[in-house]
């Protein structure tokens, strides 16, 4: 009898080992994505579908053991860090408390609304169509003020935190609300003295963006659009051709790409263009809330292709600054041609 009892003691102490190591042990395996992805619309039996499809578990058995024993029924969806070590106890409160792995979405420049699309669609569980339809929609934009044209207005480079299983709406809606805390009292008050509105100088803003990398110049570029603005001089930004022909490579604008029917011609076309050709950074958007004051018109790259620029207030000296750069580019372009050969 004693040994029955100590054969039936031994074998339940092997079996809550056995039991113990299946649920408490590194039992779950690392995908190569190291992230487990739970669709919107899944329920319980997908879950487990996709755990056993990308190896993270080898038997379904102890995982719904352990998922029954917690009540996990309820199937949130997210993005989930598969850890190394992890155990099924472990996996199960993870799936079941909804611990997803945040996505950071990091913005720094994005010119057209595709390219936008293509990083969301990459980033989240919506793809970039549906981003593209939200940015295409006038009635989803009009909440925030905003068109199809000035949606980038919405967005200030930074890095923002989401959920993976955001969708557009709530992808977009941080966005704006973190714009909205940009444009202080204080940041709107500047924009008066300059004759700008937010949206006016973010479009602003990004004209300068895509005209130089120096910082120190902006400023000063801001200026003379400011300056060409309040006088009703068209405003004659190379960037904006290159916008309109959706050819942003180009190293030289020629006379024939200026007459290119477009609302975003800013040589045939007074005033800004219809919205932002690029979200700018905060560099460039300050410069334009603290552009200075000065009587400058005109501006060129600087002939030594240092990156600083040459700022003229008539147009006998700009034309000299532009021969000056134009000879420059001119002699670059001969030398390109020679070591070619």
């Amino acid at each position: 009898m004693k040994k029955t009892i100590r054969l039936i003691v031994l074998v339940l102490v092997i079996f809550i080992l056995f039991a113990a190591w299946k649920i408490f042990g590194p039992r779950v395996a690392q995908p190569e994505a190291k992230f487990l992805y739970i669709k919107t619309g899944w329920v319980y039996h997908d879950v487990v579908a996709e755990l056993e499809n990308k190896k993270i578990i080898s038997n379904t058995t102890w995982f719904n053991l352990v998922a029954r024993a917690l009540k996990y029924n309820i199937v949130k969806p997210g993005k989930y860090e598969i850890k190394k070590g992890m155990n099924l106890l472990g996996l199960v409160r993870m799936l079941k408390n909804g611990k997803q792995t945040p996505v950071n979405l990091v913005i720094i420049k994005f010119r057209t609304k595709e390219e936008f699309a293509h990083r969301i669609g990459r980033e989240f569980e919506t793809d970039s169509v549906q981003m593209i339809n939200f940015l295409n929609n006038s009635d989803s934009l009009k909440n925030y003020g905003l068109d199809t044209n000035t949606w980038t207005c919405a967005i200030i480079p930074d890095t923002y935190v989401y959920f993976w299983n955001s969708t557009p709406t709530k992808i977009f809606s941080k966005l704006y609300l973190v714009s909205q805390k940009f444009w202080t009292k204080d940041k709107i008050e500047k924009l008066k003295d300059q004759s700008l509105n937010p949206k006016q100088a973010y479009t602003l803003a990004s004209i300068i963006e895509e005209e130089t990398n120096f910082q120190p110049d902006k400023g000063n570029i801001a200026s003379v659009y400011i300056n060409r603005f309040d006088r009703d001089i068209p405003l004659q930004a190379d960037p904006t051709i290159k916008f309109a022909m959706r050819d942003f490579g180009l190293k030289r604008i020629y006379d024939k790409y200026l007459v290119i029917p477009s609302p975003y011609n800013t040589y045939i076309n007074k005033g800004l263009p219809p919205g932002p050709i690029c979200t700018p950074s905060v560099e460039s958007l300050d410069a334009v809330i603290n552009a200075p004051k000065t009587d400058y018109i005109y501006f060129v790259a600087d002939s030594d292709f240092s990156g600083r620029s040459v700022f003229a207030s008539n147009y006998k000296e700009h034309i000299k600054n532009a021969r000056l750069f134009a000879e420059a580019q001119n002699r670059q372009d001969s030398l390109r041609k020679v070591q070619a050969k």
